[in-house]
């Protein structure tokens, strides 16, 4: 049986991930520094330069096994942990990144509002597209929202990234 192989977000040393990915490419490891391309202006021009998009994290996919030789690498802190286990990407989400960077230039990286009880919201996607609530309860990567069109309240259970807050 093969090892799989999976994709997991380092934390790097301040200013060090370009150099982190080189030499994780260079130790056979497939990586990857999603770099924002930046106009910079000096007094005498105006340049467009390569900066990292997520300051301090590089991607590298590898196994189980690979992470102590990927851990050690110089540059890198330690992996990105979530609830206890080192965070894994979704190969998804990572071609997702490289098309948006293919497509687009000076991209800004924001994170996304907390979501709290009793805060209004507006449904991003699905059959509920558009309709605006409140949220009765986070849990996790799940928000219960009450839905209070047409004089009900429907109660339903959203992935945070389908919603968006509405200004009060």
């Amino acid at each position: 049986m093969s090892a799989v192989s999976k994709w997991y977000a380092l934390y790097t040393k301040p200013r060090w991930e370009k150099k982190v990915n080189r030499l994780l490419q260079e130790n056979g490891f497939e990586s990857y520094c999603p770099l924002n391309k930046v106009r910079r202006r000096w007094s005498d021009r105006v340049k467009t330069v390569e900066e990292p998009l997520f300051k301090s994290y590089v991607f590298v996919k590898i196994t189980d096994k690979e992470r102590t030789p990927v851990r050690t690498t110089p540059g890198v802190i330690n992996f990105v942990y979530w609830q206890g286990k080192p965070a894994v990407i979704k190969e998804k989400e990572i071609n997702n990144i490289k098309r948006f960077l293919d497509e687009y230039e000076e991209v800004i990286v924001a994170r996304m509002p907390l979501l709290r009880p009793h805060q209004r919201v507006k449904v991003a996607s699905g059959p509920l597209m558009d309709l605006e609530g409140k949220v009765l309860a986070v849990k996790h990567k799940k928000v219960q929202v009450a839905i209070d069109s047409l004089g009900y309240i429907l109660i339903a259970y959203f992935d945070r990234n389908k919603l968006t807050s509405v200004s009060e």
